[in-house]
């Protein structure tokens, strides 16, 4: 593990005391710098916290809001639920998957731009289909819609690179 990785984990336990009993939002904090858990950085904070890498991995792939692999920096969530599944999001979801180049062992784009996530209720269901990139919602998508949020996200971090 770098040391800028370390600093930046050992900070993180300092704001919250090296508290084992804030081992959540130790991890949250640790999630949102790095977009996932590595698995050094939960070493790390085990040791530091005095607990078992066990239990902190156990934490990590118990809660569904923690990932333990890699996630791009724009996560898109495409609904694929009663209502969103009958007007046409597995359109949607394969439409995102050619134009990020996924696979269904392969959720994350090679650049560690976007990741794709499927998942069952947005309960946004009278907008239906549903896609959130980012926390903002987008309803009635279509596969050209969601290609062109992409194409917009993709030139909005390609300008703010430049910038």
């Amino acid at each position: 593990m770098s040391l800028e990785k370390l600093n930046d984990i050992a900070v993180i336990l300092n704001e919250y005391d090296n508290s084992p009993d804030k081992l959540i939002p130790i991890l949250q904090k640790v999630q949102q710098k790095y977009n996932y858990l590595p698995e050094d950085a939960m070493t790390f904070v085990a040791n530091s916290l005095g607990i078992s890498p066990a239990k902190v991995f156990g934490v990590a792939t118990f809660f569904s809001h923690f990932s333990i692999v890699p996630k791009g920096k724009h996560i898109i969530k495409i609904c694929d639920g009663t209502a969103c599944h009958v007007k046409k999001s597995e359109n949607i979801i394969q439409a995102v998957e050619k134009k990020l180049g996924l696979a269904p062992d392969r959720h994350t784009s090679a650049d560690f731009m976007f990741t794709l996530e499927c998942v069952s209720c947005l309960g946004a269901c009278g907008i239906a289909p549903v896609v959130v990139i980012d926390e903002e919602v987008h309803p009635q998508m279509t596969p050209e819609k969601v290609t062109a949020l992409i194409d917009e996200t993709a030139a909005k971090e390609k300008a703010n690179v430049n910038s």
